[in-house]
């Protein structure tokens, strides 16, 4: 299963992202503030829960169609490269997960698949991908959350930009 994803144009700037670490269980959590109206009754209101095959956890907080968060329950093994660059300019849109047709009601999603991360060597640059995926193209949905998506407009990556140290770093 695929999650779709709908492009709008933006109204306004990005929302600005609130990182949270929640240091007894590495959870990582990035809230999304001011977030719009979404397509409303088009749009679901619940969760996208995306777990690895590693029983890793990466979960979407969607309301009204909008991401309203992004939390890593359960982290894959992070790769650490020296550099990891985020993807140059990408374009600022308003992004929505539509609601499903054939289940508008819906208010949990759970998606397997292969989940990898990377991450610079400060780790204040986080990088998931999903499954193996054919990037085509990268949205700004909040200052520091980035989308990757394939030629369908499936989700198929998920940067976190500026992410705080955990809070037992000095």
């Amino acid at each position: 299963m695929h999650i779709a994803v709908k492009l709008d144009a933006p109204s306004g700037k990005p929302s600005v992202v609130k990182y949270r670490w929640d240091a007894d269980t590495d959870i990582l959590s990035a809230h999304v503030r001011d977030v719009r109206a979404g397509t409303g009754q088009n749009g679901m209101t619940g969760s996208v829960e995306i777990e690895g095959a590693d029983g890793s956890w990466l979960i979407l907080d969607v309301r009204a169609g909008q991401i309203a968060g992004v939390e890593v329950a359960v982290w894959p093994d992070v790769k650490n490269v020296g550099t990891l660059v985020p993807p140059p300019a990408p374009m600022h849109a308003s992004v929505s997960i539509p609601a499903r047709s054939s289940q508008p009601g819906i208010a949990a999603l759970e998606v397997d698949t292969r989940l990898t991360a990377e991450a610079d060597a400060a780790e204040r640059t986080i990088h998931f991908r999903l499954g193996s995926p054919q990037v085509t193209s990268v949205v700004r949905a909040a200052t520091d959350l980035l989308l990757e998506l394939d030629e369908r407009q499936h989700l198929v990556g998920v940067w976190m930009l500026n992410v705080p140290p955990f809070p037992s770093d000095p």
